[in-house]
């Protein structure tokens, strides 16, 4: 299984760069992962949030693929443990998911057509964070959970 994370926007802040690259170095001793990055949208400012939702919702939608299991990081999903992610991790993987999607939208969320392709959410916090800051704890939340489905001693309960 490959996993892939598509991300709207890019990350900007060094140090937040390399402690994600150090993490998606670590997953792929698991597994295959990546992490796709749709640009933002040049002239965002002369757009009203809908509008700039609908254009990231199309640039996402395109890298989503026939069979994919997609699973959108939004506030109002559900809330998982570190065990329990990597539960669900594991269970697509026997079932034989060739590609775990997770998406990370842009500032003012996804689109209706986004929304509508993929009908699973997953909240990381009640709280507010910064998009890069996002993609780190979840890069780091899926080290974690191959740790946990490896009974390697990473994750303490």
């Amino acid at each position: 299984m490959k996993i892939l994370l598509i991300a709207v926007g890019k990350t900007t802040t060094a140090y937040i760069t390399r402690a994600i690259e150090e993490y998606a170095s670590r997953i792929g001793h698991y597994m295959k992962f990546e992490i796709a990055v749709v640009p933002d949208i040049k002239g965002s400012r002369s757009l009203s949030p809908e509008a700039q939702k609908e254009r990231e919702g199309k640039a996402i939608l395109t890298l989503l693929q026939p069979g994919d299991a997609a699973v959108l990081l939004d506030e109002r999903g559900r809330e998982l443990t570190s065990r329990q992610l990597a539960e669900s991790i594991d269970a697509r993987a026997c079932r034989g998911v060739k590609r775990l999607v997770y998406i990370i939208g842009g500032p003012y969320g996804f689109s209706p057509e986004v929304y509508a392709a993929v009908s699973e959410r997953l909240s990381l916090s009640r709280m507010t964070f910064t998009h890069e800051m996002i993609r780190l704890f979840f890069t780091e939340q899926i080290y974690r959970a191959m740790t946990i489905i490896r009974g390697e001693p990473y994750h303490h309960d």
